[in-house]
């Protein structure tokens, strides 16, 4: 049997800020921000604190936080992995990130063809 494919992953550096957040603000959650006021950078909330709705995708976990991303925003992105980073600078305005010197960055790679089909027989969800 073949492992499941990662839609979303992160830095060791990422998972470190994760680790640091999380101990400042108790269990977090991630939303891919699609634009507007932050761009389109990864968002990180106090779990239960960003409303999602129902055309949400779930992704995966970052150690343990879950990440969505909108449906539409979903569509431009499903054949590509995101790989969260942390680099200097300031986060997005409603991001726990903000403040701390440091932001969630978003990177990326495209799927191979195999990946792409794996990923199509793959089961979504949580």
């Amino acid at each position: 049997m073949t492992a499941n494919i990662e839609r979303v992953m992160a830095t060791p550096a990422a998972l470190a800020f994760i680790g640091e957040l999380r101990r400042r603000h108790g269990p977090l959650m991630f939303f891919q921000s699609g634009g507007c006021c932050d761009g389109s950078t990864p968002m990180c909330y106090a779990a239960g604190e960003f409303d999602l709705s129902d055309t949400d995708v779930y992704l995966g976990n970052l150690d343990g936080a879950p990440f969505y991303i909108g449906l539409e925003q979903f569509g431009y992105w499903e054949h590509t992995q995101l790989i969260i980073d942390v680099v200097d600078g300031n986060g997005g305005m409603f991001s726990l990130d903000n403040g701390t010197g440091r932001r969630f960055l978003t990177r990326s790679r495209l799927f191979t063809d195999e990946e792409n089909g794996q990923l199509r027989s793959q089961a979504p969800g949580p």
